[in-house]
């Protein structure tokens, strides 16, 4: 039974809290993992401000990578050392989602996130005597973490595990969605509506489908300048006028065969309906309050045959997907290493935070020595 630091949200809206809890041993099917590095990502802070209403007190984290230091009865797929990235959609491999090929879906992970769960719907970790809930079977802003079996996927050693992070979360997310959800075709013209780390993914992936134009919209001069590094060959800040005219005037008067949302704004989606041509396709990544409403013209989803997709966590299967992303950044095809502006130490998690609120960084990351 570990004992060890971790990041803690007391209430939504609070500033988080390093405190030492215990984490119980691996049970049958789990993983005792020791994290090396944990990306800052949006979704936690949707968790923060209540957009994801997870319950409280939670360890946050869903975006990290490590070293096995124990398994549980019945694993095989890991063993202790091996190097993980956390997969933050584990799956039961039983439901019909999952027995469709469709992962990401998975019902039982899905109803547990939601309660703050592991898969069996209890929790592992502890501070003093109160049980604290787990983010997605990850919570990996913590020395350690304890995952499903299905939420650990190994790979290479040589691939540095603070740049491996990004897989768990943003890169499988953003790549994922052209690959998978999109499927984007050589030659096609993308948008790409917002430059995180997500829509970053988004343009790498777009570039290495072949897409042409990328064109990447933000509010951000600092992340337009980014997403040209990252293979972007047109950038529209969207301050600066009607950006869905700017992209029709960008592919020829027809608008975009594939716009990418990756903000999470109900008017942003609506942007990008816009943007893209009679039988475009538009795909929602980012994650707004499960109130918020989007608001399509009926007739034009009609008449022109626009389709509206929505994408969660890439439409991955992370088994093959993960290893696949890191074969890609191994052979020079996929910036990782560029992705990341700063690291921290867990206790300067709430400047993290501070710096993901105000657009500091591409991607800040956590790291444990």
């Amino acid at each position: 039974m570990p004992v060890m630091n971790a990041s803690i949200l007391p209430d939504r809206n609070a500033p988080l809290v390093v405190e030492s809890v215990t984490l119980d041993a691996p049970k049958a099917g789990e993983v005792l993992v020791r994290i090396a590095a944990t990306g800052v990502c949006h979704s936690d802070l949707s968790v923060i401000d209540g957009t994801l209403p997870l319950p409280t007190p939670i360890v946050l984290g869903h975006e990290g990578a490590g070293v096995v230091e124990a398994v549980g009865p019945g694993v095989a797929s890991v063993k202790a050392g091996d190097h993980v990235v956390l997969s933050w959609r584990p799956q039961c491999n039983r439901c019909p989602y999952c027995l469709r090929g469709q992962p990401y879906l998975c019902d039982l992970a899905n109803r547990m996130s939601l309660s703050g769960a592991m898969l069996d719907g209890t929790r592992r970790l502890k501070r003093g005597a109160e049980e604290l809930f787990h983010m997605t079977q990850t919570s990996s802003m913590a020395e350690y973490a304890v995952v499903p079996e299905t939420g650990a996927i190994a790979i290479d050693r040589d691939i540095p595990l603070d740049k491996a992070a990004l897989v768990g979360c943003a890169v499988t997310t953003g790549v994922g969605a052209v690959f998978n959800t999109a499927r984007v075709e050589p030659g096609a013209g993308v948008a790409v509506f917002g430059c995180g780390g997500v829509g970053l993914s988004v343009v790498q992936g777009a570039l290495i489908a072949g897409a042409n134009p990328i064109i990447a919209i933000d509010l951000l001069d600092s992340k337009l300048e980014a997403a040209k590094r990252f293979g972007a060959t047109h950038a529209v800040n969207g301050k600066s006028g009607d950006a869905a005219a700017r992209i029709r005037d960008l592919t020829e008067g027809q608008g975009a065969d594939y716009a990418f949302e990756a903000i999470g704004n109900p008017d942003v989606v609506s942007q990008a309906y816009d943007s893209v041509r009679r039988g475009g396709k538009v795909v929602v990544i980012g994650v707004a309050n499960m109130m918020a409403q989007i608001s399509i013209p009926h007739l034009t989803l009609v008449l022109q045959e626009k389709a509206v997709l929505g994408s969660c966590y890439g439409s991955a299967r992370p088994q093959l997907d993960m290893p696949r992303l890191l074969r890609l950044y191994k052979a020079g095809r996929l910036k990782l290493d560029e992705m990341v502006t700063r690291t921290y130490k867990l206790q300067e998690v709430n400047q993290a935070f501070d710096d993901l609120r105000n657009g500091v960084n591409l991607r800040g990351v956590l790291v444990f020595s």
